[in-house]
């Protein structure tokens, strides 16, 4: 992509610098005790919000970006597998770093580091809670304080995902456009084959299972920004630290989109189309064998926890308990792992 616009590729978000976001259902972790990878069951389908002017709130319009379903209390992680060339991706929840726990900037920073490095990140599921982990990204409505937004700056007025993407600078890209040449020819020399950052493999969804979607669509145009993201469970995931020079990067980000997030029965409204089926059933899915995962990269430094991010509290204490049997998976069910243009997305003012 040469032209410096966000595009949607089918499900995927593409960014500038070949960066390819999906965004992953997958099971809700409980809130207490650390766990394994949850399992990828499927892409939210994603649309672009300029496609529907009559039916999307004033102000998504003028903040532009993509749009997609989430069910009260539904699990999500973020994919980034298909990124062509190294990147420095933010990833803001209501304007919140994701990483730093930083109000949002369109600035890279190293104290605290406020992106992800991709490739080397192949997917991020959650807040950066330091100490190897993550806290999952679970959807929760705006107005209660859940949000990581509305715990952090103590108001909710962005909601949904913001991402926001630095390319290298042209000295460095070109010696890692040469390296990855060399590096292709030797692994041709030697037959063999594979690569970093694969996604975790897909599991077909089960029945419908226990977090239910809100109940009612809205007669009038809705507000802005309706859904946000709090957190669940802890899961083993780290996010790694930049081994690059910061003068590496470029110094603006060269494209960003804002993702906001719709209860289903106002992607019905919107779009006219049906939402997804509600979240698979965690126990049934774990009774079943299917697998759990557990990503290592030997190389890779994890960053620190950051204080913003480190008080948030689970979506738990404002929705109450988490209802949802959980069976624990056995060992042999936590499997090891080793990561087109579409239209272009409007942008807008946030």
């Amino acid at each position: 992509m040469t032209d410096g616009a966000v595009r949607v590729d089918g499900n995927t978000v593409r960014l500038p610098g070949g960066v390819a976001v999906r965004f992953v259902r997958t099971l809700r972790l409980p809130e207490t005790g650390t766990h394994p990878l949850p399992p990828g069951l499927g892409e939210f389908p994603v649309r672009r919000v300029a496609d529907f002017p009559d039916t999307v709130p004033e102000q998504w319009r003028a903040r532009g970006g993509v749009m997609l379903p989430v069910y009260l209390r539904e699990a999500m992680w973020l994919s980034f597998a298909g990124t062509t060339e190294p990147a420095a991706l933010q990833v803001g929840v209501g304007k919140v770093c994701a990483v730093s726990g930083k109000p949002w900037s369109d600035r890279l920073s190293r104290t605290p580091q406020n992106y992800v490095v991709l490739p080397r990140q192949p997917w991020l599921d959650g807040i950066n809670s330091g100490s190897g982990t993550v806290r999952q990204f679970v959807a929760v409505p705006l107005g209660l304080g859940a949000t990581v937004e509305g715990q952090v700056t103590g108001e909710e007025v962005w909601g949904g995902i913001q991402l926001q993407s630095f390319p290298l600078r042209e000295g460095p890209l070109a010696k890692w456009r040469e390296q990855e040449r060399l590096r292709r020819e030797r692994t041709r020399s030697m037959h063999t084959f594979g690569g970093y950052g694969a996604p975790a493999p897909m599991a077909a969804p089960a029945a419908p299972g226990a977090a239910p979607a809100p109940s009612g669509a809205a007669s009038a145009r809705p507000r802005a920004a309706a859904m946000g993201l709090g957190v669940g469970g802890s899961m083993r995931q780290e996010v790694y630290r930049d081994d690059r020079k910061p003068k590496d990067w470029a110094e603006r980000p060269a494209g960003r989109v804002f993702v906001h997030l719709v209860t289903p029965p106002e992607w019905r409204r919107i779009t006219g189309e049906a939402p997804p089926p509600s979240p698979v059933d965690r126990a049934a899915y774990t009774r079943a064998g299917l697998p759990w995962y557990d990503y290592y990269d030997q190389d890779g430094e994890d960053l620190a926890p950051t204080d913003p991010l480190d008080a948030v509290k689970p979506v738990g204490d404002w929705l109450g308990d988490d209802l949802e049997p959980w069976q624990a998976p056995s060992a042999g069910q936590v499997k090891p792992l080793g990561d087109a243009p579409g239209k272009p997305v409007e942008d807008g003012d946030w």
